[in-house]
């Protein structure tokens, strides 16, 4: 039995420590992909039951502001307020506004879970090792991720079909040269692996995430958190309600005796 060389003993270690860094990277890009989507439809969620009743109630605050400025005009800091508080008011309604067409449900079966894993781990850009060929992965990698998350299991199956048979597999070159090759992917991936720690660090630090915490904590309790705070809301869109009123009354009458006094519509002027 011919004793194996030097380089093909190292080889065959990089590559043992190559197959494990691939389990790895596949499985920690399937837990992203999972985490994102689940933040995604949370979000959605949250949504649906309470940042609608926010962007409600930034609305009115915006028009309390806006009728504040009409009975002290001069006042900068009122009409500052006032636009900071419109501003605020329309990034609220447009992010409802696209909350409301997030609406899925997403929930990966383990026939999913399998082909991501099994794809992700040979595709992956970080396995590639020249500009063309990563950018190349790049794309498939992300049909992967939008095929997965939006639970395309047809799509998964085609494009593990698809590439089952590239050419991309094939590989016919030195020891030498499969060795650095070796080498340089395993790098490669573990830079991707430390910047997937990262994101799930961020992530797990985000508002969002935390709220959807204490959502399923207070579940658990046999509480609904959201529903909480949806009704709390409510009941600041009543107050803020009678307030506006309040103002528009305040400024009809001073406009009516403005009228009534000097003959001057002054409400075109407060528009």
């Amino acid at each position: 039995m011919n004793a194996l060389a030097p380089e093909e003993i190292e080889l065959n270690k990089k590559k043992r420590v190559l197959d494990r860094l691939k389990d790895r990277l596949a499985a920690r890009e399937e837990e992203m992909t999972e985490l994102r989507a689940e933040l995604e439809q949370f979000e959605a969620r949250y949504t649906m039951e309470v940042a609608r009743f926010y962007a409600e109630l930034d609305e009115i605050e915006a028009q309390i502001a806006e009728e504040e400025v009409k009975l002290v005009p001069d006042d900068e800091e009122i009409k500052k307020r006032a636009e900071e508080l419109r501003r605020r008011a329309e990034e609220s309604a447009a992010n409802a506004e696209a909350g409301e067409n997030c609406s899925f449900k997403w929930k990966p079966n383990a026939e999913a879970k399998k082909a991501y894993y099994n794809l992700a781990r040979i595709i992956h850009p970080d396995l590639a090792l020249d500009a063309k060929e990563k950018e190349k992965r790049h794309d498939l990698m992300a049909k992967l991720n939008d095929a997965y998350s939006s639970g395309n299991q047809n799509l998964l199956n085609k494009l593990v079909e698809d590439f089952r048979d590239s050419p991309d597999l094939i590989s016919g070159d030195s020891i030498g040269d499969d060795l650095v090759r070796a080498i340089r992917q395993i790098s490669q991936i573990k830079t991707r692996l430390k910047e997937l720690r990262e994101e799930k660090l961020k992530a797990e630090l985000s508002e969002l995430f935390v709220l959807r915490e204490k959502v399923q904590a207070e579940m658990i309790e046999g509480r609904n958190l959201l529903k909480q705070m949806a009704e709390r809301t409510k009941t600041h869109i009543k107050k803020s309600e009678r307030r506006l009123e309040n103002l528009r009354n305040v400024n009809a009458a001073q406009e009516e005796y403005v009228k009534e006094r000097f003959g001057m519509d002054i409400s075109a002027f407060r528009n």
